[in-house]
């Protein structure tokens, strides 16, 4: 069995280290017969964009080695679904210069820094062509251009702010004179690809310098592919569509590619018929439903779509133990914040919708996909708008309204679901954790089960209806509540008696009672009280009293507590 490169994103270490590679080599087809004079693809992180884009560099590029010599691409191709193209796409390999920038550097806390670090990527770039710096097919001026644009500032030299302008000032439109460069050399047109266009976009709003980093993104694409004659075809890739006005200012020629789209559906992402013959070429067919629980649920276009990086993780992991379970491994490897500033700011209507959303409903939103980071909080649904289009929700139908268009969306797989679950819990105990407790621990000391109710009932209000019939988190969010009871220390499934009660409070002072809790979860409102009975009879047959008495205690209280949805119920057990 091949080895399954997990991390990687060159495609020639697929093919040169006989890596598990899922064949997607027609995209290479489809840009050619499909894409505009730039095509942007939209789709979510770790979708293989940066794969594809080092696949379409080693097909197009006419790549010279150190000492100035052409390299023959054409062995990454054979066997390849591309091989059977007509021969007018096939003669195109390995004739054009390529620039390829990725943007995805520029993730940092400052303007000062994310720009400079898109300046080192631009110089990289002019250094991986450095073979041209003494063409003699460039002009003196051409040369020397060059030549300044490839050596960058010390950054110990750059030591205010006028000298960061001056120096950032340099890169922000130097694509195009690379480009007229290689075309003056090569005698062809330079495609070029740019991966990960959003990710600085993102950060820098997240950091506070978005409109800064718009502008330097905005200054780098207009000079390369806008008006710019040395262009054959570019290629973008990122999660989300900025507006036009934003960054793609003045690109009438500009091919979008969304998920919403069918053209290029099978470009990114594995495909059902693609995960099954992986995990069949793996020996592991009978864990196919499991992973298209987990894993599927992305709709690309009509497609059906797997998540690749969480396939490729747990086939992995299966190789290495065939009892592994599945695991949510997407969800640390895409940006969550936007999640976690669902749930912590989520009014009560997004609760709801919530609600409906974890428990496996769905929602209808109005769709728009110009928008920008700044407006993603400005409305409710263009956050999800923005949840849409990075890969935390699916399209189940659409309607349109006049030239509105509506959305019915549900949470893909129970992988995602699991991210928003940790999200909402995280709120939630951080709510508990904030909430003066001073009302309860009254009620506790008292024995006043109404108040303790009351008070239970009123924190699971505030909460999102994500743990209906869970008994571990009612378990744990009631324990949480117990903390600071005065005088108090709750220990939780300590043995006592001939079992193990959910939670004891143990007194700092052996003279006072210690304090049974007992817990009992229901799906109907009617049958809680049937779980407090049920709580009751634990308590006696299990003999945890006799426990507690044992461990010195002079006295014991005992109390069921009953969950249902966000109420529950509390009683004392009745002494005979």
């Amino acid at each position: 069995m091949k080895k399954i490169g997990i991390g990687n994103e060159n495609y020639k270490d697929f093919i040169d280290g006989r890596l598990y590679y899922v064949d997607k080599t027609l995209l290479i087809r489809d840009v050619i017969e499909k894409g505009g004079k730039v095509t942007l693809f939209t789709r979510p992180r770790r979708f293989g964009k940066t794969l594809a884009l080092s696949m379409l560099r080693t097909f197009f590029e006419k790549e010279i080695d150190i000492e100035g010599n052409a390299i023959d691409n054409r062995r990454y191709f054979e066997g390849m679904k591309i091989m059977d193209a007509p021969e007018e796409i096939l003669s195109m390999m390995g004739r054009y210069p390529v620039i390829k920038l990725s943007l995805k550097s520029a993730k940092q806390p400052d303007f000062w820094e994310a720009a400079l670090q898109l300046r080192d990527e631009i110089v990289s770039e002019f250094n991986r062509h450095i073979y041209i710096k003494d063409s003699d097919k460039l002009t003196a001026e051409e040369r020397q251009a060059f030549a300044e644009l490839s050596l960058t500032k010390k950054r110990e030299d750059i030591k205010n702010e006028d000298d960061f302008r001056k120096e950032i000032g340099r890169y922000r439109t130097a694509l195009k004179p690379l480009s007229v460069c290689l075309k003056k050399h090569h005698g062809e047109n330079v495609i070029v690809l740019i991966d990960e266009y959003d990710v600085p976009l993102e950060n820098a709003y997240y950091e506070g310098f978005y409109e800064e980093m718009v502008g330097f993104v905005r200054s780098l694409f207009e000079s390369v592919l806008k008006t710019n004659d040395a262009l054959q075809f570019g290629v973008v890739t990122g999660c989300l569509r900025i507006s036009k006005e934003g960054i793609f200012s003045g690109l009438n020629h500009l091919e979008i590619s969304s998920i919403r789209d069918a053209g290029f559906a099978e470009g990114f992402g594995f495909t059902e018929h693609e995960t099954e013959t992986m995990l069949m070429d793996y020996g592991i067919a009978e864990r196919i439903s499991k992973v298209k629980k987990w894993y599927n649920g992305y709709l690309f276009g009509e497609t059906e779509i797997y998540n690749p990086w969480s396939v490729i993780n747990y086939v992995d992991a299966i190789v290495i133990n065939k009892r592994k379970f599945p695991e949510p491994y997407w969800a640390n490897t895409s940006s969550n914040a936007i999640i976690k500033d669902l749930v912590w700011q989520a009014d009560d209507e997004m609760k709801r919708e919530l609600d409906v959303l974890i428990s496996g409903g769905t929602i209808e939103k109005e769709i728009h996909e110009d928008i920008t980071y700044d407006d993603i909080h400005a409305s409710e649904d263009n956050l999800w708008n923005f949840l849409f289009f990075i890969g935390y929700m699916r399209k189940e139908s659409e309607r349109t309204d006049g030239e509105r268009i509506f959305l019915t969306m549900r949470i893909p797989n129970v992988e995602i679901r699991s991210i928003y679950r940790n999200q909402i819990s995280a709120w939630f105990k951080k709510q508990v954790k904030e909430t003066n407790k001073g009302e309860l621990n009254k009620a506790v000391l008292e024995g006043n089960t109404d108040g303790i109710a009351d008070y239970v009932s009123s924190m699971l209000a505030k909460s999102i209806s994500v743990f209906d019939s869970d008994e571990s988190f009612y378990h744990g969010f009631f324990l949480s509540l117990l903390y600071e009871v005065p005088g108090y220390a709750p220990r939780s499934n300590r043995e006592e008696g001939d079992g193990r009660p959910d939670i004891v409070l143990y007194s700092d002072r052996p003279r006072d009672s210690a304090i049974i809790f007992e817990i009992k979860v229901r799906k109907k409102f009617s049958e809680m009280e049937d779980g407090l009975r049920e709580a009751y009879d634990q308590i006696i047959d299990k003999k945890y009293e006799e426990g507690v008495l044992d461990d010195g205690y002079l006295g014991v209280k005992s109390y069921g507590i009953c969950f249902c949805k966000k109420s529950c119920i509390v009683g004392a057990l009745p002494r005979r």
